[in-house]
């Protein structure tokens, strides 16, 4: 019987996208670019996953260049990587304030081992975006962040929502992460194609880290509290 790393590591291995996309935007897609995400992550997924134990899935938007990015583990960067989770990681240490806020929440729920034993968290398109902007900095871009975007890459988006309850073996909630346009456009896809039984939304760790930083605590606690439900 094939484990849930087993699926994950499939899934990377073979992810692709070859629809189109608007002017100026460019995929990013760690697995093809990087040998070392590829690697990395399946040392990851190994390690915490390696068994047939169901999760609950949480859905970011999509992956950004300095968490899953770098190491192919989503809201997983080097230092969280290294730190939190013991994996040695050879490259630029670099550092996202989604994924120190996320690991502050899986510290809260009682550790790594504890808290991927119980919660896969992938995105609800599971490659990222950037746009090249006026002064020449490459920067992330969201799947929602034009329309063009979203109607491209939509068939894209289901059939990945589609693989992780493969993954994951259930279907009864999902979380989404953003209160906003993740959750509003996941919400209404899910009305249309019953995916899950009940959608719980949780305000984006990066929307906490730049805005709310000073509740930051009061936010661990509400995400703790939500996925022990």
């Amino acid at each position: 019987m094939k484990t849930i790393a087993d699926k994950i590591i499939s899934f990377n291995k073979h992810l692709e996208y070859t629809g189109s996309l608007p002017a100026n935007i460019r995929i990013m897609n760690p697995f093809k670019e990087s040998k070392t995400a590829g690697k990395i992550s399946e040392i990851f997924y190994r390690k915490f996953y390696n068994d047939v134990h169901p999760r609950r899935l949480i859905l970011g938007i999509n992956p950004g260049r300095l968490g899953a990015g770098a190491t192919g583990v989503m809201f997983t960067d080097p230092k969280r990587l290294i730190k939190e989770c013991g994996i040695l990681f050879d490259g630029p240490l670099l550092h996202e304030p989604s994924s120190e806020f996320v690991y502050a929440v899986i510290a809260a729920y009682g550790g790594v081992e504890a808290f991927y034993n119980d919660v896969y968290i992938h995105s609800v398109c599971p490659l990222g975006f950037t746009i090249v902007d006026d002064k020449g900095k490459e920067k992330n871009y969201n799947y929602y962040d034009s329309k063009e975007l979203t109607a491209d890459v939509r068939e894209f988006i289901k059939w990945n929502i589609q693989q992780q309850i493969k993954i994951i073996g259930g279907t009864q909630t999902c979380y989404c992460l953003g209160t906003g346009k993740n959750f509003a456009f996941l919400q209404a896809l899910n009305n249309e194609e019953h995916y899950f039984e009940r959608i719980v939304p949780l305000e984006h760790p990066r929307f906490i880290m730049q805005y709310k930083n000073k509740s930051k605590q009061m936010y661990i606690d509400d995400y703790v509290r939500k996925l022990r439900m």
